[in-house]
């Protein structure tokens, strides 16, 4: 019998189109969504699911990988540091951000982290282009110019942008300017809530002039559809996870009120903007805009991978004046859980949940208010008075020592103590030896847990420990201070702009370090990880997905359970 052959040659070809079949990668996800909730601690999404619908918050919790042990591994948590961690996957060290301000002993004054006086704020039609614009979180003016330069690392966007040569579309949104151009990096397109002109605005670092849609959006006058309406419980009150705790700690901001409801206050008012920014409202209107970005740009329809980046401010605002443990707090997750379910079912619309890798994380945990943990038998949590830093013990053995008065100490600024280098030259005193008798003086004050020079930093002369090392990763030598101060656990700094808080963020200590980082969408599965990880992993892990390289000064893994290769 004769047997029937195949050529060899035919025969090799097969056998690659199957070996190439087989090992034929996935395709790319068609959309990178990243989404942010500012001062959302680790353990709150879990302490409030229970109130949660089923599209938002619990479809990633639930559906996607949800790592439940994630920690920051620097000691300023602060939005900017967290915000531009996760967009480089690296510690401030790296990134250069060593908090929401620092002195610039060039310019001789105190900077705001994106600051850029070589750009200004794009006008918009007949709107008046605001010179300064206070923040509620800053004791400072923020200077007009704004542009992601000042970050000093790549980001995952920046990589995606230099992958795709320039196709993939990349955008960032957020109330908070910081919040949208960390993420948006240098290469993507950033919009940010201007509480002056009630409307989202971007610098001339981004456009020569507003998209026809931004302006038409813009022209909707959203914002003013909430003019003397009121923030009410959206829930019956014994719904709610937890009885009320302290009054006294809330804040009244010029008639926002202690309790529920909540005044808007009529669009005229002056501080109407800040008021929804205060409240659900300011997600609400960060979400509405970024999904007509997402519609109007055609996001996750190209031959690209696009990325959009939303960054939801409210859950910080509202813990600083409530603190975690409120009614507020609570019914403020709730109204973003359906704001997240809107902005979900928006994507899936428009490119589909499947074809969309989407993360979640935050930039910093949050501490309770005080007088919260007091009431639980925490008795040594307590509000700290910063006028107490330079002291008399302090300026008489500066004087003693050195002949030095209290000009040889500049400033604090979280979280470092700036020293005056020129006066002490001028003196002709060491810089180490002043630097560690401040230092010495200040860990005497109650509430002072560890005051830590910046000579001991470089000359790495400090104990290995996990808070060491945490203060080194957050050392920049152009930027950061004389003396890193570390407080006390529970005990906080509670005023912004002049104003008594309830709640504050900027600590090394696991409340603040401790954020959720959840996958979903795209080739994910079903799983709760329980291992430590850090959010620096997730710039790596969203490169290793795609392909392409990390940012630059990446320190973070390729999370194992996210794998590029299903």
């Amino acid at each position: 019998m004769k047997i029937a052959t195949v050529p060899r040659l035919l025969c090799l070809s097969l056998s690659l189109i199957s070996v190439n079949a087989v090992a034929a990668p996935p395709p790319a996800p068609k959309l990178v969504l990243q989404i942010t909730v500012d001062g959302l601690r680790g353990d709150l999404l879990d302490r409030y699911k229970h109130n949660f619908g089923d599209k938002g918050f619990r479809y990633l919790m639930d559906e996607g990988t949800y790592y439940t042990n994630a920690h920051y591994q620097h000691g300023n948590t602060e939005t900017i540091v967290g915000h531009v961690s996760l967009a480089t996957g690296a510690p401030p060290s790296v990134h250069g951000m060593v908090g929401n301000v620092w002195y610039d002993r060039q310019k001789e004054r105190l900077v705001y982290n994106v600051e850029d006086g070589d750009y200004t704020m794009l006008t918009q039609g007949a709107g008046v282009n605001q010179s300064t614009e206070i923040d509620p979180t800053q004791k400072t003016a923020k200077l007009d110019g704004r542009s992601p330069v000042p970050i000093l690392s790549t980001t995952f966007s920046d990589e995606l942008a230099v992958a795709s040569n320039g196709e993939s579309k990349i955008f960032s949104v957020s109330v908070k300017d910081r919040g949208a151009i960390s993420l948006a990096g240098h290469s993507g397109k950033a919009f940010w809530f201007s509480k002056a002109q009630s409307e989202f605005v971007t610098s001339n670092y981004y456009f020569d002039k507003y998209p026809e849609w931004v302006t038409a959006w813009n022209a909707e006058g959203y914002p003013a559809r909430y003019s003397k309406q009121t923030w009410e419980l959206s829930l019956e009150r014994d719904k709610y996870t937890l009885k009320e705790g302290p009054q006294e700690h809330k804040v009244d901001l010029a008639g926002f009120k202690r309790t529920f409801p909540h005044p808007y206050g009529p669009s005229s008012f002056q501080y109407y903007s800040t008021m929804l920014t205060l409240s659900p409202a300011g997600d609400e209107l960060t979400a509405d805009f970024a999904a007509a970005l997402m519609e109007q740009e055609k996001l996750g329809q190209g031959d690209f991978t696009d990325y959009l980046a939303v960054s939801f401010s409210s859950n910080d605002y509202v813990i600083h004046m409530y603190g975690p443990s409120s009614l507020e707090t609570e019914d403020n997750l709730i109204r973003l859980d359906r704001t997240l379910a809107n902005l979900l079912a928006d994507v899936e619309k428009q490119v589909g949940l499947d074809n969309t890798l989407i993360v979640l994380s935050a930039d910093h945990g949050v501490p309770e208010a005080a007088p919260t943990v007091n009431a639980l038998g925490y008795k040594t949590a307590k509000y700290f008075n910063q006028d107490t830093l330079i002291n008399e013990q302090l300026v008489s053995r500066l004087n003693k020592e050195f002949g030095l008065d209290e000009n040889a100490v500049r400033l604090y600024s979280q979280p470092y103590v700036y020293l005056n280098h020129e006066v002490i030259k001028a003196k002709g005193a060491s810089l180490e030896a002043v630097q560690r008798v401040v230092a010495e003086e200040i860990t005497k004050i109650k509430g002072i847990e560890q005051a830590v020079t910046s000579t001991d930093v470089m000359q790495n002369n400090l104990p290995n420990t996990r808070l060491m090392q945490l203060v080194k990763n957050n050392f920049h030598p152009q930027r950061s201070g004389d003396i890193y101060l570390v407080f006390t656990p529970r005990t906080y700094i509670n005023d912004m702009d002049g104003l008594t808080i309830a709640s504050t963020h900027g600590s090394p200590w696991r409340y603040d370090t401790h954020v959720p980082v959840i996958f979903a969408g795209y080739q994910v599965d079903a799983q709760k990880v329980s291992r430590e990880i850090t959010p620096y992993d997730i710039a790596p892990t969203l490169s290793n997905v795609l392909g392409i390289t990390q940012p630059s000064g990446a320190t973070g893994k390729v999370l194992k359970e996210i794998n590029s290769n299903h």
